[in-house]
């Protein structure tokens, strides 16, 4: 939350994980005249169980408004629908909370049939069902291309560096390196030019070469 203190979120959305879905980080967003898309799970227990009701009420209704995509390739089928829901007029501990979003995936693949998984989402601003699923899929898209080649390829969670400015300053070569490693035109992973340039000199000064 800090670091939100030195921004203008003036006409931005902010999102993010389930560990800062809770009042003092919607708080610190508004602040910034800002809104928010924070996930839901359910260790946030009351929240949680408002989403499911007003979701439950909904359906009971005829059903919530949703918006879907499906997408296929490399063997696997893949169908997301956001739903949208309004949030209760009393008992919501968010500040800003307007509304709830449902995110259902199903990935079938060719081992396993009807892989289903649900969370929800709180929304500080009144979207549409499109433009919910889309700002979902945006916030993964950052998970997806940033966050897990880090943690998996470059092991980042697994660092135990905590002296001075040693933390930032490995978080910034990493980054660098992942840059330079994906820039390369070379069809294959990340993970396997790595391996490459520990095994070959000239394959690492290449890497480097590149870069001019």
């Amino acid at each position: 939350m800090e670091a939100l203190k030195g921004l203008d979120l003036k006409g931005c959305t902010a999102t993010a994980d389930a560990l800062h879905c809770h009042p003092a980080m919607a708080a610190a967003v508004r602040a910034r005249k800002g809104h928010y898309a924070l996930k839901l799970k359910a260790n946030n227990a009351p929240l949680y169980e408002q989403a499911k009701k007003a979701f439950e009420q909904a359906d009971a209704k005829g059903g919530a408004p949703f918006a879907q995509t499906e997408e296929t390739g490399h063997g696997r089928r893949e169908l997301r629908r956001m739903s949208l829901a309004p949030t209760p007029k009393e008992g919501a501990n968010l500040p800003g909370l307007v509304m709830f979003g449902r995110m259902q995936t199903l990935r079938n693949t060719q081992t396993r049939t009807g892989n289903e998984h649900t969370y929800y989402v709180a929304f500080s601003q009144r979207r549409s069902a499109r433009d919910a699923l889309q700002i979902v899929r945006a916030h993964w898209g950052v998970e997806n291309q940033l966050h897990w080649p880090l943690d998996v390829v470059f092991r980042e969670d697994d660092a135990r560096t905590r002296k001075d400015n040693a933390p930032q300053n490995l978080a910034i070569i990493r980054r660098m390196a992942k840059d330079i490693l994906e820039s390369y035109p070379e069809n294959i992973s990340v993970a396997r030019k790595m391996k490459r340039a520990s095994w070959s000199k000239d394959y690492l000064f290449n890497l480097f070469a590149h870069m001019r």
